[in-house]
């Protein structure tokens, strides 16, 4: 789908399933809070497994869109990018990413984020591309900041974290 000398962006396949299983329990805490799902989807090889056919599915449906980014090195998942919550009739959806700690500030999410919105507003023929962040992951909102999303507006009580009380997000977007 799109390959850098240092990574690759691609679509999950069986042979992930070992990869991607390591980087979720290896980055469990980095994790736990802004992507339980994905994490608790992946909590066994079984389950990672299951989790990536169930994205291959996904994708085949148009429902979701879930890649993997890899390191070329070694061909061991580095992170995710999903386009997520999908509306068709508004051509709006919204990219959710998380990466590694050994891979962080390499600058490969926010070549990921550019890639994926190409692929977003040009094959999915998407308007809008929204990041919802929370105000002090800074990392996050730099990665929107970078790749042209604007500061929209706080989302009042917009996701609750496992076990803790509901959090205010800040809304950013790019339209084509």
């Amino acid at each position: 789908m799109y390959k850098t000398e240092d990574f690759q962006i691609t679509i999950l396949t069986l042979k992930d399933a070992v990869s991607l299983h390591v980087l979720m329990l290896s980055n469990a805490e980095r994790f736990k809070r802004y992507f339980p799902k994905t994490l608790s989807k992946n909590l066994t090889l079984e389950a990672s497994e299951r989790y990536i056919l169930e994205k291959n599915n996904e994708i085949q449906s148009n429902s979701e869109f879930t890649f993997a980014i890899k390191e070329n090195k070694t061909d061991k998942i580095a992170g995710l990018i999903i386009i997520k919550k999908l509306n068709w009739e508004t051509k709006q959806g919204e990219l959710a990413y998380c990466i590694g700690a050994k891979y962080q500030g390499k600058g490969w999410v926010s070549a990921t984020v550019s890639q994926i919105s190409k692929y977003a507003f040009n094959e999915l023929q998407l308007k809008t591309l929204q990041i919802i962040s929370y105000k002090t992951n800074f990392k996050s909102i730099k990665v929107a900041e970078n790749c042209g999303f604007l500061w929209r507006r706080t989302l009042v009580s917009e996701f609750t974290p496992t076990n803790e009380l509901t959090l205010d997000m800040e809304l950013y977007e790019l339209t084509q």
